[in-house]
């Protein structure tokens, strides 16, 4: 019988942080590059801690889409349409094309999704659904949506907040 090399609690509550810690590591290896001097090693160790630095703020901003499953439902991101299937709950698709508004709801205490396409459907999605941490990639394609400003919204205790409107 062989043990885990790091305990299964311990590993699970490091999970969140992995994609924050190979981009330091990346960082880390840029610095080294460019602590090797030269026309070659410095201007490449500098643009590899420029992406790194990049990269940490998305996964910073990303980690906070990734929550803890609680909540029912199937959240499936495929071929630039959102699916969720509900367990309770009415599901649904919405095309990323059609996408017209994202707020974040509270209902009952649980964060929401609400996805409205231009002709007027909605869609709610639980934070806690499986898969529902694949939304902010799929959010981040839509032009001028703030990662950011959608993390705010997660951490914030609003009922009701809009995160991203289409521009006409």
């Amino acid at each position: 019988m062989t043990r885990p090399f790091i305990r299964p609690a311990l590993a699970a509550r490091l999970r969140p942080w992995r994609e924050l810690a190979a981009a330091a590591l990346t960082f880390a290896a840029g610095g080294w590059l460019l602590s090797l001097g030269g026309l070659l090693f410095r201007p490449l160790g500098a643009g590899v801690m420029l992406a790194a630095a990049l990269w940490a703020l998305g996964a910073w901003r990303r980690r906070r889409f990734a929550a803890e499953i609680a909540a029912p439902g199937l959240v499936e991101i495929e071929e630039g349409a959102i699916r969720y299937f509900g367990a309770r709950a009415l599901g649904g698709e919405i095309a990323l094309r059609d996408l017209d508004q994202i707020r974040l709801l509270r209902l009952d205490g649980q964060a929401h999704w609400r996805l409205r396409s231009r002709t007027g459907e909605a869609l709610l999605i639980p934070v806690q659904a499986a898969g529902a941490a694949n939304l902010a990639d799929a959010f981040a394609a839509l032009p001028g949506f703030d990662l950011g400003r959608a993390a705010a919204a997660l951490a914030a205790d609003q009922a009701f907040q809009t995160v991203w409107e289409r521009r006409p």
